[in-house]
């Protein structure tokens, strides 16, 4: 067999630009030990770049695409139309569909087919394309397979790929498609599993939903599923649905709906031993990719069967720890007022002021950082110095942290605590001041820091106009020295604590 066509056996990660992600993904599912993925094979992008993109004909009608505005619905819907029909009419070369007769001789001549598209910008961690190409359920025979693959190459060019890349600013020539040819099961139960809950973004819980038959049922809207919900090898919640159709494959090929005898339509689809078995099959998956997966899955004669696995991506990102114990982060850009994502270059230099400022380093997740309070928050005397701190100018935050701290069910990781950072010289300076303020109250203290620190902005502005490149950078990391010492300036600490006491005794008494 040539390079047209690769076992899933053959295939792993680094040949997503061979596979797409589709492909990719099931090779690395088919490399787990423990986990049943249906025998298969993949029509490489090689093959479609060979049929399809050096047809100079169809190739023009791809060039076409370009000048297409996403809202121009009636241009995409014609100009893909013309597009699918070329493709669908392209002849395959005799070398392809030798690879693709001998490949499914080996799976055992006229055994039912799952066909799928398999795109290059597919079920990726940081993409969301799954679904915008064709599946085609109980093919059987090879002259039925290699049109379907045709029909899979021509769907990379539906209206809704189509329009999804225009607004994302993918190239069409860029986005190539490979084909899933997967050996058919024929499930009792079929669904989806992911294994961080996609409602609640909450990474302990695995979130199933289940139907009878096969899964295309539950993702087209044809039935409402069962919905189970595990945590800690547990079923906390079950939701079992009334089923009334469901969709098998047909004996002359295809699907064809059929309705759910009485005596299972209110019915449990999954047991309990099940859905448990299932949920540790979903982690043992999510823990060979390395983070949370939606997963397609088949139940046949009593084995769970893996149909597809792909990254989550809608979750947010979550801080790396070292551990698996319960923390809690705080948005430190939302608590400053900041809730923009920093870009690259800001984040880098302001993990080196926090260096310069003796903080301990940050997390960032999301383009933004995130400070971990779990060791103020398990502490008994940080806690309530903690909250009250933060109270006094986020109210909302530190109902939060206060809600979250108390729960019994979710300990929190213990350690160091550190409520305040003072600077070299500790708290001491910062209170006399503060005293000092207190006592003599005199108005022209907070106009006379301004000014000092409003000079201090315009002298910057001076040095900074005639550096550029590495003179730049290294200038800024050595204003760092000098907006450390402002920010630790004892009178100006106090002056702020000063101002937000008054504020809050305002809104309490007023």
């Amino acid at each position: 067999m040539g390079a047209y066509v690769l076992g899933f056996h053959e295939i792993d990660k680094t040949l997503l630009a061979t596979v797409g992600g589709k492909g990719a993904n099931l090779g690395e599912l088919s490399a787990i030990d423990g986990v049943r993925v249906p025998e298969g094979f993949c029509v490489t992008t090689e093959a479609y770049r060979a049929v399809v993109e050096r047809d100079p004909a169809v190739g023009l009608l791809i060039d076409g695409l370009s000048g297409l505005r996403a809202d121009d619905r009636e241009a995409i819907a014609e100009a893909c139309a013309r597009l699918r029909a070329a493709v669908e009419d392209l002849p395959v070369p005799e070398a392809i569909e030798r690879d693709i007769v001998g490949r499914l001789a080996a799976l055992g001549g006229d055994v039912a087919c799952a066909v799928r598209s398999s795109a290059t910008a597919e079920d990726l961690p940081s993409s969301s394309f799954a679904g915008q190409q064709d599946t085609y359920l109980n093919v059987r025979g090879a002259e039925a397979v290699v049109r379907a693959v045709r029909r899979c190459w021509a769907s990379l060019f539906t209206d809704r790929a189509v329009a999804y890349r225009v607004r994302s600013g993918f190239d069409h020539r860029a986005v190539r498609v490979s084909v899933v040819v997967q050996r058919m099961i024929f499930p009792e139960a079929a669904g989806i599993m992911f294994t961080a809950d996609p409602v609640t973004c909450n990474r302990r819980v695995v979130s199933i939903d289940a139907g009878f038959g096969l899964g295309e049922a539950l993702v087209s809207g044809l039935v409402n599923a069962d919905t189970y919900r595990v945590k800690a090898g547990r079923v906390v919640e079950r939701n079992v649905s009334v089923q009334t159709r469901e969709l098998y494959a047909a004996p002359d090929g295809g699907t064809r709906e059929r309705p759910v005898e009485a005596a299972r339509q209110n019915a449990q689809t999954l047991t309990d031993e099940q859905i448990l078995r299932l949920e540790r099959l979903g982690r043992r998956i999510e823990a060979h990719f390395g983070r949370p997966q939606d997963i397609e899955w088949g139940l046949c004669d009593g084995d769970f069967h893996v149909l597809q696995s792909r990254p989550i991506t809608t979750l947010y990102p979550v801080p790396a720890v070292p551990d698996g114990e319960n923390r809690v982060f705080m948005s430190y850009g939302h608590r400053q007022m900041m809730t923009d994502a920093f870009t690259p270059l800001g984040l880098s230099f302001f993990m080196l002021l926090d260096e310069a400022l003796g903080r301990p380093p940050m997390s960032v997740a999301g383009g933004r950082f995130y400070k971990d309070m779990s060791h103020e928050l398990s502490s008994w005397w940080a806690r309530p110095v903690t909250l009250r701190s933060l109270g006094q100018v986020d109210v909302l935050m530190a109902d939060a942290l206060a809600t979250v701290a108390a729960r019994k069910d979710f300990p929190l990781a213990r350690g160091k605590a550190a409520v305040m950072n003072f600077g070299e010289g500790g708290p001491l300076p910062m209170a006399r001041q503060y005293l000092k303020l207190t006592r003599q109250d005199d108005p022209g203290v907070v106009p006379s820091l301004i000014a000092r620190n409003e000079r201090s902005v315009q002298e910057l502005g001076r040095a900074i106009a005639a550096r550029s490149g590495d003179e730049l950078f290294a200038f800024i990391l050595e204003d760092h020295r000098e907006l450390t010492a402002i920010m630790f300036e004892p009178r100006s600490v106090a002056a702020a604590f000063a101002g937000i006491q008054a504020a809050n005794w305002v809104n309490k008494h007023m």
